[in-house]
């Protein structure tokens, strides 16, 4: 029931989301997100010994650089402290450990350390809080592991398709990091809308992440559509990952990737048409 129920729950919340929502997101950090993903939260203190994705050896797991009170949050990110209490009417208990992700961050004092995954209470949390409720959904503590591991997954991906737009700028940065991020689920953006123009499905889900090159903020938008059946690895998600037009220097990266894209599909066409034609003589 993964992934069925992890996109089923994003979309019944997204449908409670306030109608501003959108004005909470951030391009730079300078206001604070709502927590629609709950890896929006800060970092806690404790990480799974399970971890899927292993920290570096010689690298920190991230952990908030300044102290929290209950009103607080992250002058860095504008992350809020994490929610590890038990809901009320929670009908099971849940794990708080939580993993580590390969994701660098930015830290006040430049030092390597790495974004924390939400753990299952966190999640269970963060979407009571975006409007979903667990009493409407047929769904036990084994479909919050397999959720996590999905939400872990799909950021994981996500993150390595950044990457290989931030390859388009290694040589001015070699460490990109991810500053902050934000859920905007309703707020669909013009590709996807145009796809469903075309007749293929709406995104089940929207992040905009932003990303540090080395002192220069990047805006990413990332469409997230459902893929149908879950991998070994717990991939199911089928993800759209581009900068934003919001610059003219992620205007010119996608136009550099759209004519790569489309050089390597005529030469890929032109060699498999000479290879037809040399079998044929």
């Amino acid at each position: 029931m993964g992934n069925s129920a992890y996109s089923k729950v994003h979309m019944e919340a997204a449908k409670a989301m306030p109608a501003d929502h959108a004005k909470y997101m951030t391009n730079a950090g300078a206001a604070a997100p709502p927590p629609e993903c709950p890896m929006h939260q800060k970092q806690g203190d404790n990480q799974s010994s399970a971890s899927a994705v292993p920290p570096h050896p010689k690298m920190q797991a991230s952990e908030c650089p300044v102290k929290h009170d209950s009103a607080d949050v992250n002058p860095l990110n504008m992350m809020p402290p994490a929610n590890q209490n038990p809901a009320p009417d929670q009908p099971f208990p849940l794990p708080t450990d939580r993993q580590t992700s390969s994701i660098p961050k930015v830290t006040e004092d430049g030092s390597a350390q790495f974004w924390q995954y939400p753990s299952q209470q966190m999640f269970w949390n963060a979407m009571l809080r975006k409007g979903w409720r667990w009493k409407n959904e047929d769904i036990s503590q084994k479909d919050m592991g397999d959720i996590i591991r999905i939400h872990n997954a799909n950021n994981e991906q996500a993150w390595q398709e950044v990457l290989k737009w931030e390859a388009l700028h290694a040589k001015e940065c070699g460490n990109p990091r991810l500053k902050s991020f934000g859920g905007k689920a309703k707020d669909f953006s013009p590709r996807a809308r145009f796809r469903s123009w075309l007749g293929y499905e709406l995104p089940f889900d929207r992040h905009d992440w932003i990303v540090d090159r080395c002192g220069k903020d990047v805006r990413y938008v990332i469409d997230y559509y459902d893929g149908g059946v879950i991998d070994k690895d717990y991939r199911f998600a089928l993800l759209d990952v581009r900068p934003a037009m919001d610059s003219v220097d992620n205007v010119w990266d996608r136009m550099r990737v759209a004519y790569m894209r489309w050089r390597f599909e005529i030469t890929e066409k032109l060699g498999v048409n000479s290879k037809v034609t040399a079998g044929s003589e």
